[in-house]
C-alpha cells in the first residue's frame, strides 16, 4: 500500500490503535509501517515492527473498553503527518487522554512516529 501521509496517519490512529484483533492489528502494521520504524512514546522508544506491535497490543490491554478518537481532521505536508486525538472510554463518558501523532513518512509507509500526550484527565 503506498498512502499519503494524512492517510497513514488515519490508519495509524483507526486501524491499528482501534483494531481489538491482533492478527489484523498486525497486518495492518506490516503493510503501512516501515520494518525498521521507530516510535517514540512520552516514556520510550520502540524500535521495528516486532515492538511496535508487542506494545500497541500492551497499550490496548492496558485499558480495555477504552478508544481513540480523532481531534479533527488528519493532515500532510511533504512526508510529515499529523492526527489530534483522544483516548478513554468508549461508553460516552469524557476521554482521559489528549494528544497527537506526528509521523515521518518515505514511499507510502510510516518510517517514524511520535507520540505527543497534550493532556491527561482524571477518570
Amino acid at each position: 500500500m503506498t498512502g499519503s501521509p494524512a492517510e497513514l496517519m488515519r490508519v495509524n490512529l483507526l486501524e491499528v490503535f482501534n483494531e481489538p484483533d491482533p492478527d489484523r492489528r498486525a497486518a495492518v502494521i506490516a503493510e503501512n509501517y516501515a520494518e525498521d520504524v521507530v516510535w517514540h512514546e512520552p516514556d520510550r522508544v520502540n524500535h521495528g515492527r516486532t515492538d511496535f506491535v508487542r506494545r500497541a497490543t500492551e497499550l490496548l490491554a492496558e485499558n480495555p473498553g477504552w478508544a481513540f478518537r480523532p481531534v479533527g481532521p488528519a493532515s500532510g505536508l511533504d512526508d510529515i503527518g499529523h492526527l489530534g486525538f483522544q483516548w478513554g472510554p468508549s461508553d460516552g463518558r469524557p476521554p482521559v487522554v489528549s494528544g497527537m501523532d506526528i509521523a515521518r513518512t518515505s514511499d507510502g509507509v510510516i518510517i517514524e512516529l511520535y507520540t505527543i500526550i497534550t493532556e491527561i484527565r482524571s477518570e
